[in-house]
């Protein structure tokens, strides 16, 4: 069996059907390119009668050649009137042949709404087949994790209709509320602690609670603890910080919060509650303590590694991760978006920083465009096949999908690392134009820009101006949240803006962020409250002569929208005058997709 190159000096695959997976995976990989040939043609043959093929004359033509030199690459603004056509209730073959069964709601957004995904009913099964690689791979590096359960903290999210009747939603909430979830068979390498009702109750509280007043009673046959972002593994850290008494005591007492209301999860919890009087006083001693360091070993005292992703904008979460974990493994399994899922890690054991992705070339078409990271506007518009990447570069991928996107700009920026067989492996390097990000929020230099420009016009009654600004994504606090820096010029120093008048233009500048953003405060409770640290006059000519006493040149100096690097920070927090933090939430509600 054709397994020898993915096998750990741990040993051989855990069972049989891993050993299938492996094999899988070895070939797809050695004929990486001969698979996207064949799914180009698959692709391009079924979707051939779309209206949006005929428009580029392929004449049922389904070779690279043909394909490359007549479809344009393009984005989701490009896309977006035939997206509204569809949402709005034409059935018509437009992008596919098969119908869009639903929209996924990426996190990105499109004029500061989500951006509408669509998809069709097999690409389920597409998902699934590359989760079922996940566990596979994972039992090389981790053996034993048929003896124990995962700890997952995974919730869905609100769904819309659009006006033609599909649903929006996010790919996670479709998938945990599909049957490839809910009715999934048996598997001792992949038994969660939470009941499925827990996680499909659409009300966060009453999820959260529930999920981790049932992995507090099985602390002990808990060997993963995992949630989708590592920010959501934080929350639900200070979950527990804030309401262990009440878990203790549901503990202590056999019985459930009352709080609790949803039938179906009392019902379930119904066969895991039970008095321990010994559950509740531990728990009660180890929360009780001022010091919360390695907490999750301490509660949960046989993991052996978190599951999260901690790449991208994630990586800022690490060093809490580490002093909640006692620096246990940070595993990051899987690539993927509303658009298409990608690949996976084959080495999942490794450092947060050298994860990279294995590209699966059986799941869309891959193509890359060059990008140099010192000239982003100077990258060549040849696409690059997939088995054509070199090492060492970046490159923005663009895929084809068999839900009839085509040549799409996904907008992600990876750099090559490797390959295993043919296949390129890539680490995450950001998404693009991305400026702010706490959760699944992506707030660009054009947003930050508008919403400070909104919440300014509340100075003007003051006779005052935002003289410069800049901002950072602050994770010390759970949850993490925007900090804006702003230098003022106030005209009149006897009617300066008052405390209220700044904690409004908190306010203004929420309301002006993007969906993905209120969502996140309102619903989701994964981002907090914005807060502007106003800073002494002269503060961003000091940043200037800071940046040029490192190098920077004068003529080309532009004040950085967005700042990480701790010198300058500190330099900005030492100007501090005054903080503001929002006192409202902003506008959110799941409303009707027009």
């Amino acid at each position: 069996m054709a397994v020898d190159a993915l096998c750990s000096p741990l040993g051989p695959p855990a069972c049989e059907k891993d050993a299938k997976a492996l094999q899988f995976i070895e070939e797809m990989t050695r004929s990486a390119d001969a698979v996207q040939e064949r799914v180009l043609a698959e692709i391009l043959s079924r979707n051939s009668d779309t209206e949006y093929l005929r428009r580029y004359n392929l004449a049922g033509a389904t070779d690279r050649e043909t394909f490359k030199s007549k479809i344009p690459m393009v984005t989701y603004e490009d896309l977006e009137p035939i997206i509204h056509r569809i949402a709005n209730g034409d059935r018509s073959p437009i992008l596919s042949a098969h119908p869009i069964s639903e929209f996924l709601t990426s996190s990105g957004t499109s004029a500061g709404e989500r951006k509408l995904m669509p998809t069709i009913r097999e690409e389920l099964d597409r998902r699934q087949l590359l989760y079922s690689l996940l566990m596979p791979v994972m039992n090389l590096y981790m053996p034993g994790l048929d003896k124990g359960k995962g700890l997952y903290f995974l919730f869905v999210k609100s769904e819309t209709k659009t006006p033609g009747g599909l649903l929006a939603r996010p790919v996670l909430t479709s998938y945990y509320k599909s049957d490839h979830f809910k009715t999934r068979a048996f598997d001792p390498y992949n038994v969660y602690t939470s009941p499925n009702e827990a996680i499909l109750c659409p009300d966060s509280f009453q999820s959260m609670y529930s999920q981790m007043l049932c992995g507090l009673y099985e602390r002990q046959q808990v060997l993963r603890l995992g949630a989708i972002f590592a920010s959501g593994l934080l929350r639900a850290i200070r979950f527990l910080q804030l309401n262990w008494r009440e878990l203790a005591h549901d503990i202590r007492t056999g019985t459930l919060n009352s709080n609790i209301s949803d039938s179906d999860i009392r019902s379930c919890m119904a066969r895991v509650l039970r008095p321990d009087v010994e559950l509740a006083d531990f728990i009660e001693a180890e929360c009780s303590k001022d010091n919360w360091e390695r907490i999750i070993t301490r509660i949960w005292p046989n993991t052996k590694y978190l599951e999260v992703i901690v790449t991208g904008a994630m990586a800022q979460y690490i060093p809490t991760l580490d002093y909640y974990s006692g620096g246990l493994p940070k595993v990051c399994t899987m690539y993927a978006s509303s658009e298409c899922y990608f690949g996976l890690n084959l080495n999942p054991m490794c450092k947060p920083s050298e994860v990279s992705y294995t590209i699966m070339p059986n799941m869309a078409y891959f193509e890359f465009l060059p990008h140099d990271p010192n000239s982003p506007s100077a990258g060549s518009d040849k696409l690059v096949d997939l088995v054509d990447v070199e090492v060492g570069k970046e490159y923005e991928l663009v895929i084809t999908t068999y839900a009839g996107l085509c040549r799409y700009r996904v907008g992600d920026i990876l750099r090559v690392t490797g390959f295993h067989n043919s296949a390129p492996q890539f680490h995450f390097v950001r998404r693009k134009n991305v400026l702010l990000s706490i959760d699944s929020d992506k707030t660009d230099e054009a947003e930050l820009q508008s919403a400070v420009e909104n919440a300014s016009k509340l100075l003007n009654t003051f006779n005052t101006t935002v003289v410069e600004y800049t901002s950072y994504a602050d994770t010390k606090t759970i949850p993490g949240h925007y900090v804006i820096y702003w230098e003022l010029l106030v005209k009149d120093p006897t009617n300066s803006p008052t405390k209220e008048v700044l904690e409004q233009c908190c306010l203004a500048m929420e309301e002006s962020l993007n969906s993905v953003y209120r969502q996140g405060r309102v619903e989701c409770n994964s981002i907090g409250a914005l807060e502007i640290r106003v800073v002494k006059n002269g503060t961003f000519e000091e940043l200037m002569d800071y940046a040029i006493s490192r190098g920077a040149s004068i003529n080309q100096y532009k004040v950085p929208r967005c700042v990480n690097f701790t010198p300058i920070m500190e330099l900005l927090d030492s100007r501090v005058l005054s903080n503001h933090f929002s006192q409202s939430l902003p506008h959110w509600t799941p409303e009707r997709r027009r």
